[in-house]
């Protein structure tokens, strides 16, 4: 049974096409990892499909009564709600029934016997319904979901205006899960989650008996989860039963087939254009080269798309510092309530550190008072000498009205237009990326003009937090390597080992100084 249909779907922005005459079904219980670089609009997709966004032609058509849910990073929560209410509300439609039930009764003192009948069949229908969706253990499942992806930590009562963007997106998902719709879309669910959330919704998902659409470009989460792999690319959008690996290998041989058709034909091509301009003047062969010329003309030419530009990171290095790069003395971290024990910290130069811990801990409040840009609660950080930092920021909150090249210029004035252009193109961005403003480009494209300005500024410590949320698998791939090579010492707060743990020399554990409760 089709949930979802898809039909002739095609949409741009300007003059950048995303899609072309695509067309897409989502079948009960299917398991879907949408993929694709950076850019090819997965997001754009799910808005589609969601009707936040009206494609320019084709058709989406839903089956009746499908309960869709969509994690939307960009909906909002009204402040005076703490989080234990928003979660409720996942049951907004049991309490309507509740509330419907209750007029009803209200009314039966007033009524007819044979109207009271009729009363007590509605009442004892609706009575029915709610027991069947555990109305009346609606807390206890809000607590396990909170559980599960560590709202506790931060506590149900909570005003949710005080949420950081991490927290605030574990508190939609948490109201999505709670809701049980017929379809999950979920876009990037795991860039909040710390290891212990992630398998938490690893499991959840495995477990999960209706449909969902999901992107992700965490390649170990994806491969344990999904049973079908959408991927876009080119406008097109290619379905591939089976995992992520199953998927690479049918994608490699369908292009390395692709390719060697290619050069048989331009080979074919070559020869026929030889004849015929070698033949076409001379009267006895004059006719072959006309045979071979309507050949030619005749042919349906394989075209290989063009190569997508891939990022190259490689980070400048500063003048080398002084032996510790820094020292904490009975720091205390937190904004009002302390966050940490009193930590006596050193970092020396080369060192290659990874921050863990479950989310709420404090990591990014940590990277925050060491560099300054935060009073600690009480304690002291002496940062060493000649030290030149660049620093990843995990969220980035205020509206950009640059264009990428703007905002790489504004940082770095003194080059020319072709150096701030090349500059981002080594970063993976094409042409029609960098000359769009920073606001519309997708989460990945933002990470990279980040980290464009990041590698084009001589540094010999990188503090870098989060930096792989978004990034796409070269991207990703790129930037590791990237980072074993680098010559300065680094600083990483990551919830990805796959990710980490083969540029690192330490591993320095949150939760073993935390005043958090686990």
């Amino acid at each position: 049974m089709s949930l979802l249909t898809v039909q002739n779907l095609s949409h741009g922005f300007g003059d950048r096409a995303i899609f072309e005459d695509v067309s897409f079904r989502l079948l009960a219980g299917e398991h879907i990892g949408l993929i694709g670089a950076n850019g090819e609009g997965k997001s754009t997709f799910m808005n589609i499909i969601t009707g936040k966004v009206e494609p320019d032609a084709g058709t989406i058509s839903w089956s009746k009564h499908t309960r869709v849910g969509y994690l939307d990073q960009h909906a909002v929560l009204k402040q005076g709600m703490t989080i234990r209410d928003v979660l409720r509300t996942a049951f907004q439609y049991l309490f309507d029934m509740e509330s419907e039930m209750n007029q009803l009764f209200a009314k039966m003192g007033e009524v007819e016997p044979e109207e009271l009948e009729a009363l007590l069949e509605e009442t004892g229908r609706i009575q029915d319904a709610l027991t069947n969706n555990d109305f009346y253990t609606i807390d206890a499942k809000v607590e396990e979901i909170a559980n599960g992806l560590g709202l506790n930590d931060y506590g149900l009562d909570r005003d949710v205006h005080d949420l950081s963007g991490g927290q605030r997106t574990k508190v939609l998902l948490a109201k999505l899960l709670l809701e049980k719709p017929d379809i999950l879309l979920l876009d990037e669910p795991t860039n909040y989650l710390d290891v212990e959330h992630i398998q938490w919704l690893k499991n959840y998902l495995l477990n999960y008996e209706h449909a969902f659409i999901l992107v992700s470009h965490d390649i170990p989460f994806l491969n344990s989860v999904i049973n079908v792999i959408y991927h876009v690319e080119n406008q097109q959008l290619t379905r591939y039963p089976g995992d992520y690996d199953e998927f690479l290998r049918v994608y490699e041989m369908k292009k390395q087939q692709l390719e060697a058709a290619y050069k048989k034909q331009q080979k074919e091509i070559a020869n026929l254009k030889d004849f015929v301009a070698r033949n076409k003047a001379n009267a006895a062969t004059s006719k072959m080269a006309m045979s071979r010329q309507k050949k030619l003309d005749k042919m349906d030419i394989i075209e290989l798309d063009a190569e997508k530009p891939k990022p190259h990171f490689d980070f400048k290095l500063a003048r080398t510092p002084g032996r510790f790069l820094f020292e904490t003395k009975d720091l205390v971290i937190g904004y009002e309530d302390p966050l940490s024990k009193p930590l006596n910290l050193t970092m020396e130069r080369g060192q290659k550190l990874a921050l863990t811990g479950a989310n709420g801990i404090g990591k990014t409040t940590l990277l925050k008072s060491i560099l300054g840009a935060l009073k600690p609660i009480s304690g002291s950080v002496q940062l060493g000498e000649h030290l030149h930092i660049g620093y990843f920021e995990q969220e980035i909150k205020s509206k950009n009205g640059n264009t990428c090249i703007e905002e790489v210029w504004d940082e770095f004035p003194h080059f020319t237009q072709y150096e701030v252009r090349s500059a981002l193109a080594r970063c993976g961005l094409t042409t029609k990326h960098i000359e769009s403003k920073v606001q519309v480009l997708s989460g990945g494209e933002k990470a990279k003009v980040r980290l464009c300005k990041l590698m084009n500024r001589e540094t010999n410590l990188l503090v870098l937090d989060e930096p792989t949320n978004h990034l796409d698998v070269d991207a990703k791939d790129e930037l590791k390597r990237a980072l074993k090579e680098y010559n300065g010492s680094v600083l990483l707060i990551s919830h990805e080992p796959d990710f980490y743990k083969d540029i690192v020399t330490d591993i320095w554990n949150g939760e073993s100084w935390t005043t958090k409760v686990f």
